[in-house]
C-alpha cells in the first residue's frame, strides 16, 4: 500500500491499543497488542512516517535502530543476586526500557511509541531476546510500561545483504504492513514540507525518476524519497548564499548517474525560466501578458516548469498566512486565558502567570519532539510576545497591540489572494482553458496550505476552474461506466 493508506491504518491501530475501558485499563491487553512491522524500501520515508504519527497523536517517540545494539545493551547487564535462599540471575534495566521510562519522565506524557528501525537485521546473539520483547514485552526482566506500543521496521532482503528471513514464529506475532514507494503521496508531502520546487515540477515530467534502485556494472545506483528531500535542503541553501549547484552536488544525493545528470540540466533550466518570465514579479501581482504569450507556444517541459514555479510561489504565500493565522490564533488563546485571570490579579500578574504556563507547556513538548519547525516558531513567537507585553501597563494596550497583529494576518491574506489572481491571469493568457489549467488547480487541491487559506478566502477564479474540473472529471467516471455497462450486456 502507499505511505497515506499505511498512515491511516498505523494510526487507527495505534488508537485502537491505547482505547482504556470505564476503569481505565488497555481494552486490548499489553501481550496482545502485536507490535506493527513496516516492511519496504529504504529511503521511503517510514521513520519520517512515525515522527508525524508521534505528533499528530501527541505521544513520546523513542526511537532506536536494533543493528546499533548488543545483546547487553537491549537486555541489560546480567548480576548474580541472592533470592530465597539461592543464587538467581538477573539483569540491569535494558537500555531501551530505560529511555522510554526518561521519556516519560522529561515529558510528563505516559503514552508513546518505541520505533525500532531495521528490525530484520537484529544479530542471531539478540534475536532470540527480541522475539521474546515481540511477544511479551521483555527485555532482560524489565517489562516496557504499559502505554507504549512497538512499531519496527525494516528493508526486503533485496535492499540489503545483511538482512535475516523472519520465520513463521516471528511474522505470527506482528502486524504486517508492506509500504510501496509512491509518488503521488510523497508530492503531497513535499507540497506541504516545502520540498524545492524544481524538484517537484521535475518529478511531475519524469515520474519514474522518483525511486530507482538498480545494481550495474557501475554499481549500485538509487534514487529514493529520502535523497530528494535532503537535496532539496542543499539547494535551498546554496540558493540563499548564492552558491552555483552542479553535477558533483547532485549526485552525492541522488546517487544514479543518469538521474543526476538529467536534474542538474533540468535544474538550470527551472532557474532560467524562473528569470525569463519573471515569475516573482508574477505572483506580486505584475503579470507580463507579453510573455505569458510566448510561454503558449513553448515546449511541453517548458510549461509545465512555469507551473511548477507558479505552484510553488504560491505555497510560499499560502505557508506564510498559515504561519500568521496559527499565531494570532494562539496569541488570542492566551489573551483569553490573560483576561480570565484580571478577575482576580493585577495586569502584571495576570499576565506573567499566563507567560509562565506557555513556557511550562513549551517545554514539555520541545522534550517530546511534538513540534514541527514551523509551529515551534509559531510557539517561540508567542513566548517572546507575550514577555514583550510584560512592559505594557494595562489590558487595552495589549488589546491595541493584538489589533496590530490582526492587520499583519489580512495583509498576509491580502499578498496571497494577489499572488493567486495573478497566477490565475498568467495562466489563462499563456493556456486559456487547457490542460495546463486542470494541472494547475490540481496542484492547488494537493496543496494543504492552499485547501486552508482557500477555505478562509474565497477566490472566484479557483471555484469556476475548480467547478469545472469536478465536473469534467465526473462525466469521464460517468462515460467510463456507461462504457463497461455497455460491454456486460453485449
Amino acid at each position: 500500500m502507499n505511505i497515506t493508506d499505511a498512515k491511516k491504518q498505523i494510526k487507527n491501530t495505534i488508537r485502537s491499543y491505547l482505547k482504556k475501558d470505564d476503569y481505565g485499563r488497555y481494552v486490548i491487553p499489553l501481550k496482545s497488542q502485536r507490535p506493527i512491522l513496516l516492511m519496504g524500501a529504504p529511503g521511503i520515508g517510514k521513520t519520517a512516517l512515525m515522527e508525524q504519527i508521534a505528533r499528530e497523536l501527541s505521544l513520546n517517540l523513542v526511537s532506536y535502530s536494533i543493528t546499533h545494539h548488543t545483546r547487553q545493551s537491549a537486555l541489560g547487564l546480567p548480576f548474580i543476586t541472592e533470592q530465597t535462599g539461592r543464587s538467581v540471575t538477573k539483569y540491569t534495566m535494558s537500555e531501551i526500557i530505560a529511555e522510554i521510562y526518561d521519556k516519560i519522565e522529561s515529558t510528563g506524557i505516559k503514552e508513546g511509541i518505541l520505533f525500532l528501525d531495521e528490525i530484520n537485521c537484529v544479530s542471531e546473539t539478540l534475536a532470540p531476546a527480541l522475539l521474546r520483547f515481540l511477544q511479551y514485552k521483555y527485555f532482560g526482566t524489565h517489562k516496557m510500561p504499559e502505554g507504549f506500543v512497538v512499531v519496527a521496521a525494516g528493508n526486503p532482503p533485496e535492499f540489503n545483504r545483511s538482512v535475516r528471513e523472519f520465520d513463521i514464529v516471528t511474522l505470527d506475532r506482528m502486524k504486517k504492513i508492506d509500504i510501496e514507494p509512491s509518488l503521488e503521496e510523497w508530492l503531497k508531502y513535499a507540497l506541504e514540507e516545502g520540498v524545492h520546487g524544481s524538484i517537484i515540477s521535475y518529478l511531475n515530467i519524469k515520474k519514474d525518476s522518483f525511486y530507482k534502485a538498480e545494481t550495474t556494472v557501475d554499481g549500485l545506483e538509487i534514487a529514493t524519497a529520502r535523497g530528494w528531500e535532503d537535496l532539496s535542503h542543499i539547494i535551498k541553501a546554496y540558493e540563499a548564499e548564492d552558491i552555483k549547484l552542479n553535477y558533483d552536488e547532485v549526485r552525492a544525493y541522488i546517487q544514479n548517474t543518469e538521474i543526476a545528470k538529467d536534474f542538474t540540466m533540468y535544474y538550470e533550466l527551472y532557474t532560467k525560466y524562473e528569470n525569463d518570465y519573471k515569475i516573482g514579479e508574477v505572483l506580486k501581482g505584475k503579470t507580463d501578458d507579453k510573455s505569458a504569450r510566448r510561454l503558449g507556444y513553448g515546449s511541453f517541459d517548458e510549461k509545465l516548469s512555469i507551473i511548477g514555479l507558479l505552484t510553488s510561489g504560491l505555497n510560499g504565500y499560502f505557508k506564510d498566512y498559515a504561519k500568521e493565522d496559527d499565531f494570532v490564533t494562539g496569541l488570542y488563546d492566551a489573551l483569553k486565558r490573560l483576561k480570565l485571570y484580571l478577575d482576580k490579579w493585577s495586569y502584571k500578574e495576570a499576565a506573567t502567570a499566563v507567560l509562565e504556563e506557555r513556557n511550562v507547556a513549551y517545554k514539555q513538548k520541545k522534550a517530546a519532539e511534538l513540534y514541527t519547525n514551523t509551529s515551534e516558531e509559531t510557539a517561540i513567537r508567542i513566548l517572546r510576545w507575550l514577555e514583550s507585553s510584560l512592559s505594557l501597563d494595562s489590558f487595552d494596550e495589549v488589546k491595541e497591540s493584538f489589533n496590530k497583529e490582526t492587520e499583519e494576518l489580512n495583509a498576509a491574506a491580502d499578498r496571497a489572494m494577489t499572488a493567486l489572481d495573478s497566477s490565475f491571469r498568467f495562466i489563462e493568457v499563456a493556456f486559456g482553458k487547457g490542460q495546463e489549467m486542470v494541472l494547475f488547480i490540481t496542484s492547488l487541491n494537493m496543496d494543504r496550505h492552499a485547501g486552508r487559506f482557500l477555505s478562509d478566502n474565497e477566490n472566484e477564479k479557483y471555484i469556476k476552474y475548480n467547478r469545472e474540473l469536478l465536473f469534467e472529471e465526473k462525466s469521464k467516471q460517468i462515460q467510463k461506466e456507461l462504457a463497461e455497462l455497455k460491454y456486460t450486456f453485449d
